[in-house]
């Protein structure tokens, strides 16, 4: 089914509220979820296609996990010109693990844990909007983050994405977590997460495979990720793997 996320890349730009079939266009995981709404999103054939490829899944998906701040330059690169095309092309056989903390720090305060990010106050509060949209929503929450990561301020867009991508999660409830103790035990977390990697992260974005970084592996990653992940799925294949992606590499430095 995430083939039919090609059709809204555009949407955090273009999309304008009240025009069209509003469902179709602000909630495309729902596409397959019925004859009836395939029908009406005219996707039905794509429905059909994407089951019978799930269907014929044999192996374990490959395991992706991008450990990344929300206003690094270099991870939102990555997330926009190679993340997102991987996720609408290969998401069915890669599993995609997201830690929002990067080369922040943390201290304890004796009531809760205090964070200091690289790019300011206004990535700590990135970090944590994403961080608790990725709690709250699961495997639901890539679409809404990238959005974020591919607008001009990545938290100005925080509320429209969610409510383009994520309409089932109120503002409120994510801000009572953001600025809660959740979000802090959520973001803590992300930092013991973050400061047990093996080896030690010394740049974002930090990306592992099947649990293992090394720097070949960032490299392929970083040139093509769809090729990487088809070659390291051991099922059957899908139709797209043996694409090519556009290199760039580009970091923040701790």
């Amino acid at each position: 089914m995430k083939a039919l996320l090609l059709l809204i890349v555009a949407v955090c730009v273009k999309f304008e509220p009240g025009r069209g079939d509003y469902s179709c266009a602000h909630s495309p995981r729902t596409w397959c979820s019925s004859v009836e709404a395939a029908v009406r999103c005219g996707v039905l054939q794509q429905c059909l296609e994407a089951n019978f490829t799930r269907e014929r899944q044999t192996a374990e998906p490959v395991k992706v996990e991008l450990y990344y701040e929300s206003l690094c330059p270099a991870c939102r690169n990555f997330i926009g010109s190679m993340l997102y095309p991987t996720f609408v092309l290969l998401g069915d056989i890669m599993d995609l693990t997201l830690v929002p903390y990067g080369n922040a720090q943390e201290s304890f305060d004796g009531g809760k844990y205090i964070f200091k990010c690289q790019h300011g106050e206004q990535e700590c509060l990135g970090n944590m909007i994403e961080a608790c949209m990725l709690n709250l929503t699961s495997s639901d929450a890539f679409l809404p983050i990238y959005c974020m990561e591919a607008s001009r301020d990545v938290v100005k867009a925080a509320q429209p994405c969610v409510e383009l991508f994520a309409p089932d999660l109120s503002w409120e409830r994510l801000m009572k977590c953001v600025n809660g103790d959740l979000g802090n035990q959520i973001m803590h977390q992300n930092a013991l997460k973050t400061q047990a990697l093996k080896p030690p992260h010394n740049y974002v974005p930090w990306i592992t495979i099947n649990g293992v970084h090394t720097e070949d592996l960032q490299d392929k990653a970083f040139s093509a990720l769809v090729p990487l992940v088809c070659n390291m799925y051991k099922g059957e294949k899908p139709a797209i793997c043996g694409g090519a992606g556009r290199r760039f590499k580009s970091y923040c430095q701790k």
